[in-house]
This record gives C-alpha cells, sequence and structure tokens, in this order.
C-alpha cells in the first residue's frame, strides 16, 4: 500500500520574491501553504540584486515601464499592489531605505533585510518552506468526490494540493539557479511561451567596433540610448523608449543602464543608437568666425561632454573631416546618432531577468490563473510580462504575488 500522501492546500513553486510573498499572502487567508525550492535557501536573486542593497521598488511604476505581448495585461496587478503598499510592508518591519535616482528604492544596508521580511511573514501566516527539493512533475487528478487535485511528484516525496502556484523566474543567472522548468511546466499545460530572450544585459560589438573601441574598456558617459529597430517588426507590440543614463564601453561591447534598459526591447540584428551628447550643440564653437577649424579644436569641443579618450578616439575614428560648415553640421549629427549593430548579447549567464515567457492571453490579468487549467497559477518573471532596469521587476514579483495570493 502506498504511503499517504502530504496535504495541503496550495502549493507555490520557487522561493524567490514572488513565490514567498505569495504563500504568505495566501496562508493569512488560512490556506495550508507549502513553499517549495529546489536550492538550498530562499531568496538567492534578491540577495544579489541591487549591488547587495535591494531596489525593491519604483515610486514611478506604471504599466508603460513592462515589455509584454500584451502592453495592458499588468495593469491590474499593479492596481491592485502599488509602490506604496510595498513600502507599507518595508517600514513595518522597520527597513531603512533611501530613493537613489529615478524612483528607485534601496535599502540602506542588506539586501538580506528584504529576505528577512519575507521569511518573517511567511512564518507568521504559517507557510512550510523546503528547501533543496526538487520537483518532478506536477500532474491534474479528479478524485472520486469529482474535486480536482494536483499531485506534485518530488525528491522530498509526493504532496496533494487544490492549488499550485508557478514562481520559478526565468532563464537569466543561471548560476544562481534558473532553469527552464515553468517553461517545460507550462507547455505540458497546454500553455503558449513567447520566446524567452535575455534582457537587461550587456550588449557585444560586432567584430570591426570590438578592434575599434574596446581598448577604451571602463570608460563611461551620459547617452540618450534607443533600440533603433524597435517597433518595427510585425511581432513587436511595443515601441522602445529612449533611455537617458550611463554608457559604459567594457571589453567585449558596451553595457551600462542605458545600455541594458534597450537591450531588452533589441533584437538580432537590428540597430541600437546613442545620442552621446543630449540637449547640447556640441561644435558650435567651430562655427563662430575666426574659430580654429582643425582636429585639436574638435576633441576639444568634445571633451565638454565626452571623457577625454573617447574624444580623441572619436575624432581619429573619423574620416578626413569636412570643415565646411555642412562638413560640421554632418560631424555635429553623426554625435547625436551614433549607430551600431550589435553582434549579440552577453547571454542570459549575464542578463538581470528575461523578456518573454508564457503568454499572458492565456492567464486571468485579476487572479495569474490559467485559463486553460483550472487552479494552476502563474507569477513573476515567467510570466511574459518583463520591467525596466530600476525596481520595476521587483514590483511586478510583489504585484503579481498578491494577486494570485489573494485568490488561490
Amino acid at each position: 500500500m502506498p504511503p499517504l500522501l502530504s496535504e495541503f492546500d496550495v502549493i507555490v513553486l520557487g522561493a524567490g520574491a514572488a513565490g514567498m510573498m505569495c504563500a504568505f499572502e495566501a496562508g493569512r487567508r488560512g490556506r495550508r501553504v507549502l513553499l517549495l525550492d529546489h536550492g538550498e535557501r530562499v531568496g538567492r536573486k534578491i540577495l544579489i540584486s541591487g549591488g547587495g542593497r535591494c531596489n525593491f521598488t519604483n515610486l514611478h511604476t506604471r504599466a508603460e515601464n513592462f515589455l509584454s505581448a500584451n502592453p495592458h495585461f499588468a495593469k491590474s496587478a499593479l492596481a491592485r499592489f502599488t509602490p506604496s503598499d510595498m513600502i507599507v510592508l518595508v517600514e513595518k518591519h522597520g527597513i531603512r531605505y533611501h530613493e537613489k535616482t529615478l524612483g528607485q528604492l534601496f535599502c540602506d544596508d542588506s539586501a538580506q533585510r528584504i529576505v528577512t521580511l519575507l521569511e518573517r511573514e511567511c512564518g507568521e501566516a504559517g507557510v512550510e518552506i523546503r528547501c533543496g527539493v526538487k520537483v518532478n512533475t506536477v500532474r491534474r487528478e479528479s478524485t472520486l468526490t469529482d474535486a480536482t487535485k494536483f499531485i506534485v511528484e518530488t525528491s522530498a516525496g509526493d504532496f496533494t494540493c487544490e492549488s499550485v502556484v508557478v514562481a520559478t523566474g526565468g532563464l537569466s543567472i543561471p548560476k544562481m539557479g534558473a532553469t527552464g522548468f515553468g517553461y517545460e511546466l507550462a507547455q505540458q499545460s497546454g500553455h503558449s511561451l513567447v520566446e524567452p530572450r535575455a534582457a537587461l544585459v550587456p550588449l557585444v560589438f560586432a567584430p570591426e567596433d570590438r578592434e575599434r573601441w574596446c581598448d577604451l574598456s571602463g570608460v563611461s558617459f551620459e547617452v540618450v540610448a534607443h533600440a533603433a529597430g524597435s517597433g518595427k517588426a510585425k511581432s513587436r507590440p511595443q515601441t522602445a523608449p529612449e533611455f537617458r543614463e550611463k554608457l559604459l564601453i567594457t571589453h567585449r561591447g558596451v553595457s551600462g543602464p542605458a545600455v541594458l534598459q534597450v537591450s531588452s526591447y533589441w533584437k538580432p540584428g537590428e540597430q541600437v543608437r546613442f545620442d552621446l551628447a543630449p540637449d547640447r550643440e556640441v561644435l558650435a564653437p567651430l562655427l563662430e568666425k575666426n574659430a580654429r577649424r582643425e582636429a585639436a579644436s574638435l576633441v576639444s569641443a568634445l571633451r565638454t561632454v565626452l571623457p577625454s579618450r573617447m574624444a580623441e578616439r572619436w575624432v581619429a575614428a573619423q574620416p578626413s573631416p569636412d570643415w565646411t560648415n555642412t562638413g560640421i553640421a554632418r560631424m555635429e549629427a553623426e554625435l547625436h546618432a551614433w549607430t551600431l549593430t550589435p553582434a549579440g548579447t552577453e547571454g542570459f549567464a549575464k542578463a538581470e531577468v528575461t523578456v518573454g515567457g508564457i503568454d499572458t492571453a492565456e492567464l486571468d490579468a485579476r487572479t495569474m490563473e490559467s485559463r486553460r487549467v483550472p487552479g494552476l497559477y502563474f507569477i513573476g518573471e515567467v510570466v511574459d510580462v518583463t520591467g525596466w532596469l530600476g525596481g520595476y521587476n521587483f514590483q511586478w514579483a510583489w504585484a503579481s504575488a498578491v494577486s494570485a495570493g489573494g485568490a488561490v
């Protein structure tokens, strides 16, 4: 006779930001909740986020800050649990925080404070947490009373429940344990995927650009960045906005906040464009009466907006300058439209998040429940909702978790 199965009302797969938040939201409602994770500890990606300080939300969060095949899908969840709600929770636990820039809120000390918050809330809500448990299969069966149960088969035994919440994340940062399990489970359940891609990730130069620029590794300056091809592909529902932040030249390509932002919108074969002198007419001094129109004057003008090494290289990389007014105007225009075609990205190993995921057309936006399998829910990064850099992905994790936690 087989052993009796352990029974719960809700089983949450994945003890990251979304999974832990969902678990204690359900637990607060009196649900018997089991939270499973294949890693040896909870909240591993939280601990490395924000340089170890966890950028836990953004004050300016709106649906427009997210990429999705359905740009309206996130609105319901984001309205249900706002940045103000997260601040209330953070302050409840006495966590000190600060706004760094552009609405980004960080812990004053360690990201461990956010993990501890989630652990304490789970404990108070009666959530049972088991780490180091591998989930093998999830199947749905009807009982003798015609009710439907899920059976979750794991390395620690089999468990039954009424609802399963998949919070297993995307493919980014595999060294932290990221896998495609959530996508596989979704497809086995009849769900479609929007192709997962690395996002918030450095871009890699083509060979000729690498040879021209990469010895400037470490040079950083402010730009306005735009994924020039965005919005033109039929498969792309949203046009990429422009991002005014820092660009960093690396030993393989470009990074920095501006590049990470546009990387989420970029697709292979497309261009990216950078304005190297936002809101400045840099070469105007060369048009003045009696101005010396020569390379030294050009470098001097560029040094007002660029680091010296970049200014010198920009001039050296130009063909023989045309010192006519028309030629100077052309050089000014090129400065505001440095256009590159990257060879690729640094991939999921360096990506902060994953673009794409479970098709939102098959989920209920109010509850995150599957429209194909009643009782099955998907939240967080595994869903085709991806935020900008700056705390937006954490806010989506909290918001989608609260939506599901109130419904399971």
